[in-house]
């Protein structure tokens, strides 16, 4: 288990468009966009210094409200992450965040020990406990088990990342004696995880090698921060650990058109620089940035600004 930032530096990455069409990150051009613009952005990503690409997990959206408003479109994370290693170079690649209590850990180990093959060693999973309640019981898990057995999960993926004949001692999963292989080019992938409850936060704790807030608001990090040290400090985990933020919606500049109601982070650069250094004093050490656009021109055209405007500013 180890941190992957470089030390004293203050990193960013972002989850990729179009991958999801859910109300809650798309804009309104991801609904007619595909494979394309994906693969285009991506590879921008890794042109603008993006530390990491992430994309997120689903298996199926329960039909009514929370299908209209997420959409049923969530491109398989594993699949599509092995595409972005095929087309990409040095970025690292994480699910932003992938619900490990829905598969054998193994499954999941295979999956992404595999992926850390095909990428050169570039892979980051991340995990979280879900939220779906009728995604849960359509694929048979209990909802309210969904920490219990993430935390189970956790412990088989790991220890099939660091050895090829993993032991499983939990009451849900069975090893059978089985190795796994081909073994992962990093010495054991680094897992990040989501969610911002105190529960989720103790995982990131006691299991992480990072943590990646899930809505948590910017006014709430200190005090999440604070307490995951001190869950790590009593547990002994004494090492770094990579301790992320997803940022307000960023546009740089002044935008000529109407953003809408929601929340943004506009102005020179300097000012949004500003902003994220306030959240490298607290301990963060990467960022994950979205930025608000009406074109995947415009997107990229915000990623440059990005990388030759603030990303300058970040380690100042």
């Amino acid at each position: 288990m180890a941190s992957i930032v470089p030390p004293g530096r203050l990193v960013y990455g972002m989850q990729l468009p179009v991958q999801t069409k859910s109300k809650s990150t798309a804009e309104p051009w991801e609904r007619d966009a595909g494979v394309e613009e994906i693969v285009a952005v991506a590879r921008h990503a890794e042109n603008t210094g993006f530390f990491y690409i992430g994309v997120c997990d689903h298996i199926g959206v329960p039909a009514g409200p929370e299908a209209d408003h997420m959409s049923t479109t969530w491109y398989d994370c594993v699949a599509t992450l092995g595409m972005l290693a095929g087309v990409t170079s040095t970025v690292r690649l994480l699910s932003n965040v992938y619900i490990v209590a829905y598969r054998h850990p193994f499954a999941t180990a295979k999956a992404f020990m595999t992926l850390d093959q095909l990428s050169g060693g570039r892979v980051v999973l991340g995990v979280g406990a879900g939220h779906l309640r009728g995604e849960f019981e359509a694929l048979g898990v209990p909802f309210e088990q969904r920490g219990a057995i993430t935390d189970e999960a956790l412990d088989g993926i790991r220890a099939a990342f660091t050895g090829e004949y993993p032991e499983l001692d939990g009451p849900r999963f069975a090893d059978g004696g089985l190795g796994l292989g081909p073994r992962p080019v990093q010495a054991s992938i680094p897992i990040w995880i989501g969610g911002k409850a105190r529960p989720a936060l103790r995982r990131v704790a006691l299991r992480g090698d990072g943590w990646i807030p899930q809505a948590t608001p910017r006014a709430q990090m200190a005090e999440d921060i604070a307490y995951i040290r001190q869950l790590r400090e009593e547990a002994g985990r004494t090492g770094p650990i990579d301790i992320g933020f997803i940022t307000e919606a960023v546009h740089i500049g002044t935008p000529a058109w109407d953003l809408g109601d929601a929340p943004v982070l506009t102005g020179r650069p300097e000012q949004i620089a500003e902003h994220m250094r306030a959240m490298g004093e607290i301990g963060v050490n990467h960022l994950q940035i979205r930025f608000r656009n009406r074109s995947p021109s415009e997107l990229q055209d915000q990623m440059s600004a990005w990388h030759t405007d603030v990303a300058p500013l970040l380690n100042a």
